[in-house]
């Protein structure tokens, strides 16, 4: 019997430094109300946000479609250091929260199940650096998952304006 051998797995690493305080950004990163105007790549939305925001805590956040089809991921919080630092496990899920194969999806089979999510927030005064560390993807998915990252921190950007006090 042939063994298939699934690809090497890397980490997306992205860095931003915005255009908010530390409490501003963090508040737009952990709030639902907030993260429902920024998750998602362009042209997607997220419909729903829940989360549990504590240590052994879950979330759900959904993504969806122009042409309405939802996607669903979530997981646990492992680590929560306000305001400096967020890990959790990252997973695609099912509408009411249980952990559902990757290629569900649209994933190759050999795509990992559960990734980590380690976020970090510098304060810089008046600005943060913001740190994203998401592990681990097959080669083929970093430039697309990246993109989407990127997307999605641009729609966070303008999330901060919005939600600046």
């Amino acid at each position: 019997m042939e063994k298939i051998m699934s690809p090497q797995l890397k980490d997306i690493i992205i860095t931003r430094t915005l255009d908010a305080d530390r409490e501003t950004v963090w508040r737009t990163w952990t709030n639902p109300d907030y993260i429902t105007q920024w998750w998602g790549p362009n042209d997607y939305t997220c419909p729903i946000a829940k989360s549990d925001f504590r240590v052994g805590g879950n979330y759900l956040y959904s993504m969806q479609t122009p042409e309405g089809q939802l996607t669903w991921s979530g997981g646990t919080f492992q680590e929560i250091s306000k305001p400096n630092k967020i890990v959790a496990t990252d997973s695609f899920m099912d509408e009411s929260g249980n952990i559902v194969s990757p290629e569900i999806y649209g994933m190759p089979a050999y795509h990992p199940t559960i990734l980590t999510l380690t976020v970090t927030f510098d304060d810089l005064g008046d600005q943060t650096r913001l740190s994203l560390h998401h592990s681990s993807f097959p080669d083929e998915l970093i430039e697309p998952c990246t993109q989407g990252w990127n997307e999605s921190l641009d729609k966070f950007e303008a999330a901060l304006k919005l939600n600046q006090l």
